[in-house]
């Protein structure tokens, strides 16, 4: 129960802030482009609970991974639908990115902070859970970018996919949409594509980001689903 509690307190905040940046950063894009959907819905807040999925919700806490409530977007009212659901589709998975960067930066900052003072400093009982929370965080916005980038509908990259082929074949991978859930689990817990593929691509990002505190990301991960 201590270890659960533990888990919870590290990943609560930087999972539901990545998860909740994702869909407002779709949001706020569609809007510039001309969508005010998201606004109409009470849909472009900071607010956790207006985006959380139940079930995504706990996967996202039990395996590292999981997802939110997609924002409505209605591509009708864009000045260029097509051209503009890409910007709107990549805004997720960049918004992502940038958290990735701000927690590999606030990682950096937390281990020299850490390395300075005394092993007996009560600083450090204060600092180091930010350091795990940076790690975590620099973890999940990786997998979320990089999950959401690839090109099956409806993830995003399937849209972005979608909005630069010619609309004949857009139109034929669109009809892949309403399988496309059961075509991506299948790929995942089916295939060998994460253990040959995606795994090992969100470790080099994550370890790309992470430089030489890659050590504490993969501290971080052991303690929070290997023990």
């Amino acid at each position: 129960m201590e270890h659960i509690l533990l888990k919870i307190s590290i990943m609560l905040v930087p999972a539901l802030l990545a998860v909740t940046m994702h869909e407002v950063a779709h949001g706020f894009i569609a809007e510039k482009l001309g969508d005010p959907t998201a606004r109409l819905l009470g849909r472009l807040t900071l607010n956790p609970v207006k985006h959380l999925d139940p079930i995504g919700t706990i996967a996202l806490l039990v395996f590292g991974f999981g997802w939110a409530r997609p924002v409505p977007v209605n591509s009708n009212n864009l000045r260029n639908a097509r051209k503009d659901m890409i910007w709107v589709a990549l805004a997720g998975p960049l918004a992502n990115l940038m958290l990735a960067l701000f927690c590999a930066l606030l990682l950096r900052v937390v281990v020299y902070v850490a390395a300075s003072l005394p092993v007996q400093s009560q600083i450090l009982s204060l600092i180091n859970p930010v350091g795990l929370m940076a790690a975590f965080g620099l973890y999940i916005n990786v997998i979320l970018c990089l999950f959401n980038l690839m090109p099956i509908p409806p993830l995003d990259g399937g849209r972005v996919l979608m909005g630069i082929l010619p609309e004949q074949q857009a139109l034929m991978l669109r009809r892949v949409e309403p399988f496309g859930m059961l075509l991506i689990v299948f790929l995942i817990f089916g295939t060998s594509v994460w253990r040959s593929f995606f795994g090992p691509a969100v470790h080099q990002v994550v370890a790309m980001m992470a430089g030489a505190h890659m050590d504490v990301v993969e501290q971080t991960m052991q303690l929070l689903f290997y023990r």
